[in-house]
């Protein structure tokens, strides 16, 4: 960037005699190149998700069994959930699939066509964001380490108290904003990187 500065002397004049005891007009500075005005592109914006609340998180139930999913979904409702309920493997993948935002799945380990591990699977591989509790009457810890390493985040074992069901859910919606919060994060630090980006390219050498 090339700087070219007045070599004139300020004198007062005639008509500015009376205001001698001022300072100078500023002597403004020339670019060469000139100095690019054009407003600077603005990058998309993209809206934060909004963190979930507890009566927001849609529970997916996935439970084969009519009895237990009725039970399931009663007391999930009552609590002020929103419930999708499935009854098999297929059902429940498809409605983890169909989310746009966060989501909990309580899936039935042992289901027909396709049990709670291959729609663990199967769910990660979509990267939805949704938190996975796996429901079973196995409660070896070989099984824990199995539906874990399956893409489980929890791990429930039959019969259990509806009271740990409550506490779990809980966990999982707060598991789910602290994740929206993190993304959120991530699009405001991409944001100003691309503006960052911007400004140096507008920026004289």
């Amino acid at each position: 960037m090339k700087l070219i500065e007045s070599t004139q002397p300020w004198q007062p004049t005639p008509d500015a005699a009376d205001r001698a005891s001022l300072p100078p007009e500023p002597v403004w500075i020339k670019f060469e190149p000139a100095w690019d005005e054009s407003p600077l592109a603005t990058p998309v914006e993209v809206a934060p998700a909004a963190a979930p609340s507890a009566t927001e998180v849609p529970i997916i139930i996935a439970e084969d069994d009519p009895v237990s999913r009725e039970l399931i979904s009663t007391v999930v409702k009552k609590w002020g959930f929103h419930t999708i309920v499935t009854r098999d493997g297929h059902e429940a993948l498809a409605a983890i699939r169909a989310q746009q935002g966060a989501a909990i799945a309580t899936l039935d380990w042992m289901m027909p066509g396709m049990d709670g591990l291959q729609v663990c699977q199967r769910a990660r591989a979509s990267e939805k964001m949704i938190y996975i509790i796996l429901l079973s009457a196995r409660g070896g810890t070989e099984n824990l380490v199995e539906g874990l390493e399956c893409g489980a985040d929890d791990y429930l074992v039959k019969p259990f108290d509806k009271n740990e069901l409550l506490a779990r859910l809980k966990v999982g919606v707060r598991v789910l904003d602290l994740q929206t919060s993190l993304a959120n994060r991530v699009r405001e630090l991409e944001l100003a990187s691309s503006e960052i980006r911007e400004l140096k390219l507008h920026m004289p050498l």
